[in-house]
């Protein structure tokens, strides 16, 4: 929040610009002098640039009777000269411009003082270096507009400047060492960007500065401020990674004037006494004070606030948030708590119990969010200031506990109280509304949202709560109707229930309430709920609404023009995914022009919608799986100069797209997968942030890519599942910011191309299935950012390259299965550490299997790091929006066709769940490297039909996560490890068809594979095969021989009882006598030497 000094200046600055220029106003009525004729063209061009969606500029015409721009609405002008010294269109509220102006159209304004532009949305326009040719200017603000780009040192040509405010917006780059010069500069605000790089020195020349803000972006290095720089200032707002010296602190120290600090992500503050001392002596003079994020203890706190004398009566805002504080630093500034009127403490250390409830008397806002308050917080007599409006508990770890009913007789009531956020906490049951009954009747914004909530609302609830404007309780579990009493509520602007488990129809909701709040109810948001039945007539009280979401529920029935007749401030409406019918006439005319359509199966078609043409305004559509059978009209893709957002996919739009001369500054993202588009591709798609026209018909993409036109934002192009013929065209370095490219299941053929290696920001390269052929060019090896890689089902031969181990470190996805690759398996594969899909089957590769698998990192571990993986695919910062635009599409899905449990599926985003290995169908010989058994978050390993040899290792019980292990066809041999029975979770497995020996394991559910998984193994043995193992008694099933008679075993007893007289009687009665009987011995040994003797001649 700005503190009430800085409010004080900007409201001079203002005032001195509104006196500036009303003067200009009133003394115009003393001459007739109009506009220049140049002045007035420049500004009509500048109009052209700019979406007009709340008439804002509908004095800017080129009428005969309103021909002098100096009477258009934001324009001041000189009385004597009628050139145009002023013009402030400020963003007012909803009343705001948008879309990518030319301000280079204004250069002609050379006399222009005063340029006020703030507050609107251009999309990320780059600030013209033409600026800097506005050398009258006194007063610039560009601030909360979403320019990007980096700040033109031009700038520093404005030597008239006072005011300069390019805050809040999305810059880039260093700040110009050349704003410097300015030497009449005043108010300086650079803050809430991304500027990085150092502050420059040359800032500290500017001797009348009062107001300087470069907090909220990435600067870092020194402070360069010396003693004596800036004496004039009242007003310091410095963040980023700063080195701290000690000699810094004398230069704040001398700052008197000062009145608001804020610094913040100072991480070394804590640790320099000499910049904690110099704030403590700036503290009595202090309006406001923000350490924000510093890494402060309570100690230094302490430090700051030695003593009462130090500590100002005129300090009214006090931020410590996102430091390391305890409830004892609390406790502290209750002692200085006295004129204090807004406390942020969040992302902090504190945890409160009921008997510490400080009172801060003056306290206006309080702000504890994400500390773990303890769940007696409410408890007894809670209160923290009879004049607190605004308390912040969001994501406190609060419990239904911490609101208990039973003490709600105890608790003071606070009438002062108007905002609420207790989100994201852990709150389940009611008792929360019960409890907030008891506290407070006069809340005007209440936020719930993010909870566990459960059941329904209570009525009573509805029936206190009358000053409600704002209840957000969205991505809870609240469940039965819809609560009529929100109707009821005579002041409620927005209602956002929108994720529960919301039932019952809808027309109870509209039909049971008053709308008392009718005239002021904007918003309603009852998405993603299980809600039932027909929108009712009795929608149409609701004249005022901007805001409509009823997408993603059961609603069924047809929608009329006569539903939506009186809703002409209707900005955002959607509608999809239920079962609802659009009933609109082609020749429709929407009482509203429409920012935001959201109508996917909506039964929109066969025919497609005429009245679109009327919608001016629209930024986003989707109209997909509206069994449109239509061809595209031809005004419909002029629209595409206003959209950032375009879904038509799943339909039946046919028809080739026409090639017209469009420009599209909003890069928009373009979906029109499953259509029948056929032909080639327009040159205007190039600027697009993202294509998608997979399962078209297209059939040319060389005249697509090969028109010298550069692509400078596009991150997606998918042309999969189409007719595209010939080779792939040489032309890819046109497309150099291109992300993911998908061209599969075409009909390409030739080599891959070599402009292919161009693509260095490529994170996705999918060519499977086409018929390409040769080798993988080295030029690919310039692709260092490339997560996926998928040229299976092709005619690729040679070698596989050893570069995509040592240069594709970022490879999560490999796959090359159904290719000519032969040789060896490349031992520089196991440099891919984050590998999780590897799959190399049905290919020519011989040799053994490289012993260096336990590099693969990523398999080495049980489980997948989701939030790693998507923010490295998809978490883009903001220099990424600078490159692609505000509407860049990145939510491509990785998508994998996978041998999966003996079957084929495709796999959407498998980098989020599989981890697998498939080198089946090669040559590959020796024997399975013991290293496999390190891999234990491998899921699916598949070595089937190839020559390996050796043993099963032993070990391969560790692969704990195993659900799919096939070795079959294979020359294998030895036993089966018996831990193999330790796989809890294998569901497939395959040995059949080599050469094992001995008995299958039993133990857990190995006995439930069949025969079928362990045939071709002649010696194996085991209960799977109902095939006895040697030693055993029996070849007969244990279940078998339970159930039979006693004969059997009388049986065998005799039988091995007379075995065993026979032995005995044999063997006594022919060497018994020779051993006892001597002339039998001398005999038996005579015989013996004759036998001998006969058979050596």
């Amino acid at each position: 929040m700005i503190s009430p000094y800085v409010v004080t200046l900007f409201h001079l600055l203002l005032l001195y610009s509104f006196g500036f220029s009303v003067g200009f106003k009133e003394s115009r009525k003393s001459g007739e002098s109009n506009c220049r004729e140049n002045e007035r063209q420049a500004l009509l061009n500048f109009k052209q640039s700019l979406i007009n969606h709340y008439g804002r500029l509908s004095t800017w015409t080129d009428h005969q009777n309103n021909t002098d721009c100096c009477n258009w609405e934001g324009i001041q002008c000189n009385h004597q000269t009628g050139q145009v010294i002023l013009l402030d269109l400020r963003g007012l509220d909803t009343l705001y411009l948008t879309g990518a102006i030319n301000l280079t159209s204004l250069i002609p304004l050379q006399y222009i003082q005063h340029l006020d532009l703030s507050n609107n949305d251009f999309m990320w326009t780059h600030i013209p270096q033409a600026i800097g040719s506005f050398t009258n200017l006194q007063y610039l603000n560009f601030s909360i507009s979403e320019f990007s780009g980096i700040i033109p040192f031009q700038l520093g040509n404005l030597s008239l400047l006072r005011y300069l405010d390019l805050g809040r917006n999305n810059l880039l780059g260093p700040v110009p060492f050349q704003i410097g010069n300015l030497r009449q500069l005043q108010y300086l605000d650079l803050g809430g960007n991304s500027l990085s790089g150092e502050i420059p020195f040359q800032l500290g020349n500017l001797n009348r500065l009062q107001y300087l803000n470069l907090a909220s972006n990435t600067l870092s290095g020194a402070i360069p401020f010396r003693n004596g720089n800036l004496p004039l200032l009242q007003t310091l707002r410095l963040g980023g990674d700063f080195y701290i010296e000690a000699e810094d602190s004398q230069w704040l120290s001398n700052l008197h004037s000062l009145t608001s600090l804020h610094l913040s992500s100072l991480h070394n503050l804590n640790s320099s006494r000499q910049w904690l001392q110099a704030i403590s002596e700036l503290i009595p003079n202090l309006v406001e004070l923000r350490l924000f994020d510093c890494s402060l203890s309570d100690t230094n706190i302490q430090s700051l606030f030695r003593s009462h004398f130090n500590f100002s009566t005129s300090l009214t805002v006090l931020d410590l948030s996102s430091n390391v504080l305890t409830s004892s630093t609390f406790q502290l500034l209750f002692n200085f708590s006295l004129h204090l009127q807004e406390l942020y403490l969040s992302e902090n250390d504190i945890g409160l119990s009921s008997f510490l409830f400080p009172n801060f008397p003056s306290l206006n806002i309080l702000d504890l969010s994400f500390n773990n308050l303890t769940s007696s917080v409410f408890q007894g007599n809670f209160n923290f200031g009879s004049h607190l409006q605004e308390l912040n508990l969001c994501n406190c770890s609060l419990t239904d506990q911490s609101f208990p009913i039973s003490s709600a007789s105890t608790i003071n009531s606070s009438s002062s109280l108007v905002i609420l956020d207790l989100s994201s906490n852990l709150l389940k049951s009611s008792t929360v509304f019960y409890w907030l009954l008891n506290y407070t009747t006069n809340l005007q914004t209440l936020l719930l949202y993010g909870n566990l909530l459960e059941g329904p609302i209570p009525d009573g609830f509805g029936e206190v709560m009358n000053s409600l404007e704002q209840f957000n309780a969205y991505r809870n579990r609240l469940q039965g109707k819809i609560p009529s009493f929100f109707g009821n509520m005579c002041r409620l602007r927005t209602l956002d229930l929108s994720n529960n488990k919301l039932n019952g129809e809808i027309s109870h909701f509209f039909q049971n309430s008053s709308w008392c709040n009718r005239h002021v109810f904007q918003n309603l948001d009852l998405s993603y709920n299980q809600i039932t039945g027909k929108i009712p007539k009795s929608i149409i009280l609701l004249s005022e609404l901007e805001y409509l979401y009823l997408d993603r529920n059961s609603l069924e029935g047809d929608v009329t023009e006569s539903l939506l007749c009186n809703f002409s401030k209707l900005k955002d409406l959607s509608l999809s995914h239920n079962t609802l019918s659009l009933r609109f006439a082609s020749s429709w005319v929407p009482p509203f022009q429409a920012t935001s359509l959201g109508l996917a199966s909506c039964k929109l078609g066969p025919s497609f919608p005429g009245w679109l043409r009327t919608q001016n305004s629209l930024m986003s559509l989707d109209i997909s799986d509206n069994e449109l059978n239509d061809s595209v009209p031809a005004w419909f893709w002029n629209k595409l100069q206003n959209l950032g957002s375009l879904n038509m996919s799943h339909n039946n739009l046919n028809g080739a797209i026409p090639d017209i001369p469009l420009k599209l500054p909003y890069g928009p993202s373009i979906i029109l997968n499953s259509n029948q588009f056929e032909g080639t591709l327009p040159p205007f798609f190039l600027q697009a942030s993202g294509l998608l026209l997979s399962q078209n018909t297209i059939s040319d993409l060389h005249s697509f890519l090969c028109n010298q036109i550069i692509a400078p934002n596009l991150a997606t192009l998918d042309l999969s599942n189409n007719h595209i013929t010939a080779q792939i065209p040489d032309c890819w370095q046109s497309l150099h910011q291109l992300l993911f490219l998908d061209l599969s299941e075409n009909k390409l053929s030739g080599n891959i191309p070599i402009s292919m290696g161009k693509l260095a920001k490529l994170e996705a390269l999918v060519l499977r299935k086409n018929n390409l052929t040769g080798e993988l060019h080295s030029s690919l090896k310039n692709c260092t950012n490339l997560i996926m890689l998928d040229v299976s089902e092709n005619k690729l031969s040679g070698r596989i390259p050893s570069w995509i181990g040592e240069s594709m470190q970022q490879l999560r996805i490999l796959n090359m299965q159904g290719n000519h690759f032969s040789l060896n398996f490349p031992i520089q594969l196991c440099y891919l550490r984050h590998i999780q899909l590897l799959n190399l089957s049905r290919n020519k590769l011989s040799k053994a299997i490289p012993t260096c698998l336990n590099n693969f990192t990523a398999m080495s571990e049980k489980s997948i790091n989701r939030t790693q993986t998507q923010r490295l695919i998809y978490g883009y910062d903001i220099t990424y929006d600078e490159i692609y635009g505000p509407f860049a599409y990145f939510d491509y899905q990785l998508d994998i066709t996978w041998v999966w449990k003996g079957v084929e599926h495709v796999f959407r985003d498998p980098q989020y769940s599989l981890m697998s290995i498939d080198l089946s169908c090669n040559d590959l010989n020796g024997e399975i490297p013991k290293e496999v058994v390190c891999l234990v978050g491998l899921v699916s390993l598949n070595l089937s039909r190839n020559n390996l040899s050796g043993e099963i290792p032993s070990e391969i019980g560790n692969l704990s996560s195993l659900e799919s292990l096939d070795l079959s066809r294979n020359h294998l041999h030895g036993r089966i490890p018996s831990s193999l029975s330790e796989l809890d979770f294998l569901g497939i497995l395959n040995l059949s068809y080599n050469s094992l020996s001995g008995r299958i394991p039993l133990g857990r559910h190995l006995q439930t594979f069949d025969a079928s998984y362990f045939e071709g193994n002649i010696d194996l043995c085991g209960e799977q095969l109902n095939k006895s193992c040697p030693g055993d008694h029996t070849t007969a099933k244990p279940e078998e021989a339970a159930g039979r008679d006693g004969d059997d075993s009388v049986f065998y007893e005799a039988l091995y009882m007379s075995m065993g007289v026979g032995f005995f009687v044999g063997f006594w009665g022919l060497i018994g006598p020779i051993l006892i009987w001597k002339p039998w011995r001398i005999g038996y040994l005579r015989f013996l030497n004759r036998l001998t003797t006969e058979i050596q001649l």
